[in-house]
């Protein structure tokens, strides 16, 4: 603009240009916009909002639309409210088609997807397998072969029946139960975001739990930087951070990541993970502990990260080659964690390890 203007040489057109040298100057000397964060508690785990933007919504208006969202995740998701759309959906031994929300049916969809591609090992109909193995009571208890078969030959995603056309799904098994926890957090960040871009930011980090989605950059220019938790906890009790990571791609990272050492059980020495494969009703036996996975949609990302878990760190590597997925593993071999990525993960421009 400036050498265009220079081009026309004329005062009227030389006194625009020093009154635009000099607001430029201005603007340079001028701090950065301000970083806004909100944070919080929902859906049992905390949350931390950091955004910004040069022609900003009120942080209030944000605020309240946040609290709207969680609401209306709530009332149509929580497993914990006996009045949520699921909680009625899963007490109900209804098998007719039960109208649902476009929302409803992606998340049966992707887990659908992801239980085919993943050879079962993604499912959230297992949520009757915690309860045989006392997850949910904090009582574990050691279930025979008997019941197990029993019970694994009621569960699973593909006993649902989905209508895209007409908004509606139907179960096949009287009993069968839907929880999407393990793509829950995922699920919260994707609407969380949205609310912020339809006010008009562009520039965000949405964390919730331990999953997150990084949009554009900091006030100052710099790139966003994240970290992956250690899988095991600091001599304080504490989490700390294993590895540090340069968002580098600005158009929209997710992270999740998923562990099998926040909740486990030990029974005469063996040690039990609330990780289940759905195929055999048992909680998995391998080394990995930690996968994350970078994407662009987190409820996609999510999944997935508790998938590998499932999987284990081969079969864990083939299928996210397979599915070209970046995904970073630790395992615990010795009592010494060992870390890799997958094929896509070597390759990605969307983040760099510092």
């Amino acid at each position: 603009m400036a050498t265009s203007t220079k081009s026309r040489f004329n005062p009227t057109a030389i006194a625009g240009f020093s009154a635009l040298l000099m607001t430029t100057f201005l603007v340079g000397c001028s701090e950065p916009p301000k970083l806004e964060t909100v944070e919080g508690y929902a859906q049992g785990t905390t949350y931390q909002i950091s955004f910004w933007s040069e022609d900003a919504v009120p942080v209030t208006e944000v605020q309240a639309a946040f609290n709207d969202t969680l609401a209306q995740i709530d009332k149509e998701l929580s497993t914990y409210s006996p009045d949520s759309f699921i909680s009625e959906f899963n007490r109900s031994p209804s098998i007719a088609w039960q109208p649902v929300s476009q929302d409803f049916v992606e998340l049966v969809q992707i887990a659908q997807d992801i239980h085919t591609k993943s050879e079962g090992c993604y499912d959230p109909t297992i949520g009757p397998l915690f309860d045989l193995w006392g997850f949910k009571t904090d009582k574990l208890h050691v279930p025979t072969p008997e019941e197990l078969v029993a019970l694994t030959s009621e569960l699973g995603i593909d006993k649902i029946e989905v209508d895209e056309e007409n908004l509606r799904v139907r179960k096949t098994r009287p009993f069968l139960q839907l929880d999407f926890s393990s793509m829950g957090e995922g699920y919260t960040i994707g609407k969380l975001s949205h609310v912020l871009e339809s006010k008009g930011y562009q520039n965000y980090m949405v964390q919730f739990g331990g999953d997150m989605k990084i949009k554009g950059h900091k006030p100052n220019g710099d790139k966003w930087r994240v970290a992956i938790q250690s899988p095991i906890p600091s001599a304080e009790g504490g989490p700390k951070v294993y590895q540090v990571i340069t968002i580098k791609n600005e158009d929209g990272v997710t992270l999740d990541t998923s562990g099998t050492y926040n909740r486990h059980f030990d029974d005469n020495g063996v040690e039990y993970s609330h990780i289940i494969n759905p195929s055999t009703g048992k909680p998995i036996t391998h080394n990995l502990i930690s996968a994350s996975v970078f994407g662009t949609d987190p409820r996609v990302s999510d999944a997935w990260a508790t998938t590998m878990l499932c999987l284990g760190p081969v079969e864990g590597a083939k299928i996210a080659k397979n599915e070209n997925l970046d995904v970073f593993f630790i395992e615990r071999k010795n009592d010494k964690l060992i870390n890799s990525s997958s094929d896509a993960l070597l390759k990605t421009n969307r983040v760099k390890f510092d």
